[in-house]
């Protein structure tokens, strides 16, 4: 594994750029690691609503940047006093366990970080389906993707992030708050600085000391004038563009929605004389494949409950595309409303 150093760029848009033109280009033959932290920003995940999301409002009047990244989960704050960590790898590599579990594979690329806290004094611990706790309270969110015969995990560390911000530039549903068994999101996230064996460390020092740990023994690297050109043309096409960050809003006119264990998940559909004309999936789960293709199944189809599970039932879409929900919980979402 190879340690990527690029702590001249502070854009997210620009981290997660990189981290795409890792997975595409087939220059890049080995496993990578990277550390990166960003300028105040929202990074949306793949299947969210971002205006949904967001309190727009206060994100304009301070200045907040909001991006989406290809992983689904939910949305994210990061500031200058947050890391964002990224292990590239193979899916040969990853999937050669048949034993292995979509869970297991979230713990398994959260252990050198785990390990590495561990180290500088924290006891932390993985809870749910992507989150890491400290006393109880979430510091750090996991999300992972595959393009190919690529596979990415990455995740956030909430060092010293100001917190009421953190808190202000979302907008969670009740739903979500509820589902918690929380007053609000203050209540359960936690940044880990004053925990650390030495409280009194700086940004700059512990970010070293996770590359020194975690990046033990690896080469270190850095981007050519070329590749940091085509780099800054991706995030310029992609993930600066607000096709990609907003996406279309249609009228869609008919709603089923439900949170589930593995994420929520809300079917948007848009009917027409009784025909499906347009169908949106939106929510913080994780899905493996193209989402894209999946709506495109409903499209043209007469709009009814049967219709639409049967593309589940007979497998037009695998059940096992959406991570840690079954074929049983998609059905319930349509029977729930």
């Amino acid at each position: 594994m190879q340690y990527i150093n690029f702590n001249d760029n502070l854009r997210a848009s620009y981290g997660l750029s990189v981290e795409e033109y890792i997975m595409t280009n087939p220059d890049f033959k080995e496993e990578y690691f990277l550390l990166w932290h960003t300028n105040p920003t929202i990074v949306i995940g793949r299947y969210q609503n971002t205006l949904n999301e967001i309190n727009s409002e206060y994100v304009r009047e301070n200045n907040i940047n909001v991006v989406r990244r290809n992983s689904g989960g939910g949305a994210m704050y990061q500031d200058l006093m947050g890391l964002q960590f990224c292990f590239i790898s193979f899916c040969d590599s990853v999937n050669n366990s048949k034993k292995e579990t979509k869970t297991n594979k979230f713990h398994r690329f959260s252990q050198p970080i785990v390990d590495a806290l561990t180290q500088l004094g924290l006891e932390v611990e993985f809870s749910g389906r992507n989150d890491l706790l400290l006393k109880g309270k979430k510091f750090s969110g996991n999300s992972q993707y595959s393009i190919s015969n690529r596979f990415l995990h990455h995740g956030t560390i909430l060092f010293d992030t100001d917190l009421e911000i953190l808190v202000r530039s979302l907008n969670p549903s009740d739903e979500k708050i509820i589902s918690k068994g929380i007053k609000s999101v203050r209540e359960r996230v936690i940044n880990i600085r004053s925990y650390l064996n030495n409280p009194e460390m700086s940004f700059e020092e512990f970010k070293q000391n996770i590359v020194d740990i975690v990046g033990h023994q690896m080469q270190t690297i850095s981007f050519s004038e070329k590749q940091i050109t085509e780099i800054e043309a991706l995030e310029k096409t992609k993930y600066l563009s607000w096709d990609w960050v907003y996406g279309k809003s249609p009228n869609f006119n008919i709603i089923h929605s439900k949170k589930l264990p593995g994420g929520k998940i809300e079917f948007n559909f848009f009917v027409k004389d009784g025909i499906i004309n347009d169908c949106s999936i939106i929510g913080d789960f994780f899905f493996d494949g193209d989402i894209v293709e999946l709506q495109s199944f409903f499209i043209g189809m007469p709009y009814n409950k049967e219709n639409i599970i049967s593309v589940f039932v007979q497998s037009k879409c695998p059940i096992e595309n959406f991570r840690f929900i079954s074929l049983e919980e998609i059905i319930s979402v349509f029977n729930s409303n």
